[in-house]
């Protein structure tokens, strides 16, 4: 049978940029880390090089810290795994015409409550690949009409497709600055 997710993510409307009103200028750099192509394409590529680099750390390195009072390599993983949890939920909310605003995300108190450090980066890391597949498969789902929804969350209004990018781009950043300042340091 053919699966009408798989063709929806070939359609052009998830090649489509969000305009810059279509979310708060915050997170402009994020969005500027994705690449002009297919998103939930870039997403799929992005998780295999995010498993590839996560295998190649040792559970004894994942506690890790390049600075006093940076997160640990869990810890990074971890706030990964929140994140994406948040970005999907926001994404749902909006594409369903949800209009209930949805309050801010502190992501470094949901940090120092997790307590990251004390799980195994193994577990952290699978708990992403499925968080992100399901992410996927949500925002494969999505309709080019339900990709122009609006929502608001932390006090800021978000179309769905620029929730997208903004999920794509978060990661992004997250796996340069893994590559950057902590695998660089090992």
């Amino acid at each position: 049978m053919d699966n009408p997710d798989i063709r929806n993510a070939e359609m052009p409307h998830f090649s489509v940029r969000p305009e810059e009103d279509e979310y708060p200028s915050y997170y402009e750099p994020y969005i500027k880390l994705v690449p002009e192509t297919n998103v939930v394409n870039y997403m799929i590529q992005q998780l295999a090089s995010l498993t590839h680099l996560l295998q190649s750390v040792g559970e004894s390195d994942a506690g890790f810290r390049y600075a006093e009072g940076k997160w640990s390599i869990k810890e990074l993983v971890g706030h990964l795994c929140d994140s994406e949890r948040i970005f999907g939920y926001r994404a749902l909310r909006f594409a369903r015409n949800d209009e209930t605003a949805l309050p801010e995300y502190d992501h470094d108190r949901y940090v120092e409550t997790a307590n990251f450090d004390r799980r195994i980066l193994h577990s952290l890391s699978e708990e992403l690949y499925n968080l992100r597949k399901a992410n996927i498969r949500l925002f494969r789902s999505f309709t080019a009409e339900e990709l122009s929804r609006w929502g608001t969350a932390s006090g800021g209004k978000f179309t769905v497709r620029s929730i997208m990018f903004i999920t794509a781009g978060h990661t992004a950043h997250h796996m340069d600055v893994l590559k950057d300042k902590y695998l660089g340091e090992l």
